[in-house]
């Protein structure tokens, strides 16, 4: 509730300064989650950076997750200036420039402030080099909430060895990695079909944020959560670089300090996140925490993917530098 009405007060200080339009154009925003200020992180970005760009003379429109079309849709809309602003897939937008992916890795950041200081201190900058060549600018990464843990339907994990029997839900080729360096097997699996899989036991789990199975409905046949803190859950925040660059200096301005005060909101939300295990719990989700030795462990076996993702020549090594480590 603090939260909540820290928001609006930034969103009745933002409209006190509302200026005359600059453009008639509506400024579409793709979400990827629904409209929860209370639990979707990506939401709580999304919306404070629309707020804000209508605060200050752009208008700006959200649209429902699925209105404008899957993830490859959008990606499309936005290369061909079709769509202005989408809430993407992290490792999607991977696929353009490779030096985003080292934040979708497991065990390689401990928390957003290491995971911020390197889009800080350069690598921002450096994936744009990529991605603006093909039509899209990165401006944000979003947090979906706590690191993410390991979700099944059949039983509680409370070590690397119990994963064997499970066969879970992969993203892509890199989370079917992880999973093998477990001792278990992975199938790639859309996240729309992922409720059909679980239970039709295609697919037995998944990893992700502790809020997913609430914000999505799955608590019906989600039984186990294991806070193995794998990684960090992001959703991406792009922008149309044909849009982009049709804009006026003052526009862009707009648009940049909308997303730093975007990213500011989430990242003010996601400090409020502490009771997601037992929002969990109450769901009827039995929740396990890991002994240090057991998370050392699924850290150990993870490690190897590291250096085994293709990452363009020295990605790892410049997020290092510019983390501090």
């Amino acid at each position: 509730m603090s939260f909540m009405k820290h928001l609006g007060a930034v969103s009745v200080a933002v409209a006190l300064s509302i200026a005359a339009p600059l453009s008639a154009q509506t400024v579409k925003v793709a979400l990827d989650s629904a409209k929860d200020l209370e639990n979707s992180g990506s939401y709580v970005w999304a919306h404070t950076f629309s707020e804000y760009l209508n605060a200050n003379g752009m208008e700006a429109e959200e649209y429902e997750r699925g209105a404008l079309g899957a993830e490859a849709e959008k990606m499309d809309q936005i290369q061909q200036g079709l769509l202005e602003v989408s809430m993407s897939d992290t490792k999607g937008v991977g696929k353009l420039d490779g030096n985003i992916i080292p934040a979708t890795l497991p065990y390689l950041f401990p928390d957003w402030a290491a995971l911020d200081r390197g889009l800080d201190g350069g690598m921002m900058d450096k994936i744009n080099e990529g991605t603006t060549q093909q039509g899209v600018r990165v401006i944000a990464l979003a947090a979906l909430g706590s690191a993410a843990g390991i979700f099944n339907t059949k039983k509680a994990v409370k070590t690397a060895a119990d994963m064997a029997d499970l066969r879970m839900r992969a993203l892509d080729d890199n989370q079917i990695g992880v999973y093998k360096l477990w001792g278990t097997n992975g199938t790639i699996v859309a996240w729309d079909e992922v409720p059909n899989a679980l239970q039709t036991g295609i697919a037995d789990g998944y990893i992700n944020p502790p809020m997913v199975p609430i914000m999505f409905g799955h608590t019906g046949f989600i039984k186990h959560f294991t806070n193995a803190k794998v990684g960090l859950g992001s959703r991406t925040a792009i922008v149309s670089e044909d849009w982009f660059q049709g804009l006026s200096p003052e526009q862009q301005k707009i648009v940049m300090d909308g997303a730093a005060a975007a990213t500011k909101a989430n990242r003010e939300w996601l400090s409020t996140r502490s009771a997601e295990l037992d929002a969990l719990r109450e769901a009827g989700i039995e929740v396990t925490e890991l002994t240090d030795e057991a998370w050392a462990e699924f850290k150990k076996l993870s490690t190897p993917l590291h250096n085994m993702v293709p990452l363009p020549e020295g990605s790892l090594a410049a997020w290092q530098a510019a983390i501090g480590e």
